[in-house]
């Protein structure tokens, strides 16, 4: 039997994925690491626990599985997008990196509007927002100055790890499309961009397919990993775009809906000229010369998490889901914004924070929770809005991460979104995205399409109600309401947070 390994470097762990030819999941592991926060919107992490938790998972897999090592022939990689790894000129790290959901660097995001102005979305088709690496970069150059000279070059999180396995530098075209400094559509680093900025190409990595293979493990990490040093590396993908991948987001017309710490919604886009007026992202697929069109939600799975540990301490997630399947679609007339960490889709704003509205004596605990829950898919639904008013028919998505482990949560998108919404028989995350990208890589299929066919199966699917999509038809304006009732309220809070 041969294998591949899927390598998801997300925001608090590592996961390591072994997937058969079949495509069946033969094991798994994982490792956590801590976020770095030394001041309010600050977010970072010490690159080097990626490599050290990432080598742990493998050894932990390999073990577990109980596989000859000789078995495993491709690994490739899925990771969280964004963040800024600076490298000197012997490639060793200079800061901890700066992670997608860093908030400090609104000042250079306008200076970035200021300086390109209309060619920003005409090249990079993306806003300028805090996530993105290019205000990163900038902060850095105008922060930490003697810092920034010594820099040679710049990686994002799984292309660091992939680095220091395999000793090659690169970095794949959906994860550069999250830089603001690649140009989409032609494929390549933008030189209008980096010209504005001072910034010389050499300071970007080569680019490569995310089915590509960069090179084989090095011999002392073939050891730390526990696998042989011949085993093939593949590009990979940042996460989203291996979510969509894991869950067959590989054609026209599909679309995804992702909840985990943050959510999205992905849509597939094999146009390269499709405009959507920099409303949502729009980013390179995993899926050579294709690209998908994405809405996101910052703090959605997050803001159940806050729920439960601030309100609920000790209660499961299926608790609290099993108290909000008791209270009526609407929550009693209670509203919930998810704006923990400010938002990205539809409102590029890091300052705007959450709020419950309509609270009565009559609210309980599952009222509360049953809020959430629809708040934080009402965020979702905005998403979804923007790419139906674009013309994109959305009437089934694939539904994966905390919102596709509960039935309550899933007829509610149905409801909410007013579409078929599809539940995946095993369903892996971005982690199964990059297995399959090594699969593909290996030519063990002739494209991922195929791979897909062979890998991703469909469990379930759920229809909304009629009467319930009356109702939350009804509700989704007021809720929408709130965002511009407290927009001006919260930034006069701002200074009386800490």
């Amino acid at each position: 039997m041969e294998y591949v390994i899927g390598i998801d470097l997300g925001t608090s762990s590592v996961k390591a994925l072994l997937v058969n030819r079949e495509g069946k999941v033969c094991g798994e592991a994982s490792e956590s690491y801590p976020l770095i926060t030394p001041k309010s919107g600050y977010s970072e992490q010490d690159p080097e626990e990626w490599v050290e938790k990432s080598l742990l998972a493998l050894r932990k897999l390999a073990h577990e599985s109980g596989i000859e090592a000789a078995s495993v022939k491709g690994i490739s990689f899925s990771g969280q997008m964004h963040g800024l790894v600076l490298l000197d000129d012997n490639h060793r790290v200079l800061r901890n990196a700066i992670l997608w959901n860093d908030t400090r660097t609104t000042k250079q995001c306008r200076e970035i509007e200021e300086k390109l102005g209309e060619q920003l979305l005409s090249v990079t088709r993306n806003p300028a927002l805090e996530g993105f690496t290019l205000p990163k970069i900038l902060w850095v150059q105008q922060n930490e100055p003697e810092l920034f000279a010594k820099a040679s070059v710049f990686l994002l999180p799984k292309d660091y790890l992939r680095y220091r396995l395999t000793g090659e530098l690169g970095m794949d075209y959906s994860d550069a499309a999250g830089t603001l400094m690649l140009d989409v559509a032609g494929r390549r680093w933008s030189p209008e961009v980096l010209e504005a900025f001072g910034l010389d190409e050499s300071f970007c990595p080569k680019l490569v397919a995310s089915t590509e293979c960069v090179g084989t493990l090095l011999p002392e990490m073939a050891v730390q990993s526990g696998l042989t040093a011949d085993v093939k590396v593949f590009g990979g993908g940042a996460d989203n775009a291996c979510g969509a991948t894991g869950a067959g987001i590989l054609g026209p017309g599909e679309t995804l809906c992702s909840i985990g710490t943050s959510g999205v919604i992905l849509s597939y886009e094999e146009n390269a000229s499709a405009d959507y007026e920099g409303k949502v992202h729009f980013f390179n697929h995993a899926e050579p010369d294709a690209f998908y069109a994405m809405g996101v939600t910052l703090a959605a799975g997050s803001s159940l998490s806050w729920f439960r540990d601030t309100f609920a301490p000790g209660s499961s997630f299926d608790e609290l889901l099993a108290g909000a399947a008791t209270v009526p679609a609407g929550a009693d007339g209670l509203l919930f914004t998810p704006y923990l960490s400010g938002e990205r889709t539809p409102h590029a704003d890091s300052a705007i924070r959450g709020s419950f509205i309509g609270m009565d004596l009559r609210h309980k605990k599952e009222h509360f929770a049953r809020a959430v829950v629809e708040g934080i898919t009402f965020s979702l639904r905005e998403s979804i809005e923007i790419l139906r008013g674009a013309g994109k028919q959305v009437d089934t998505i694939v539904s994966i991460g905390g919102g596709a482990r509960s039935e309550l949560w899933l007829q509610m998108q149905a409801d909410i979104f007013n579409a078929e919404v599809v539940r995946l028989e095993s369903e892996q995350g971005p982690a199964m995205g990059a297995a399959m990208l090594a699969a593909a890589g290996l030519s063990w299929f002739s494209s991922l399409k195929e791979c897909a066919g062979q890998f991703i199966a469909k469990a379930a699917s759920y229809k909304p109600s009629e009467d319930q999509v009356k109702l939350y038809n009804d509700l989704y304006p007021l809720y929408k309401e709130v965002y511009d009732s407290t927009q001006a309220l919260n930034r006069k809070l701002e200074p009386f947070r800490s």
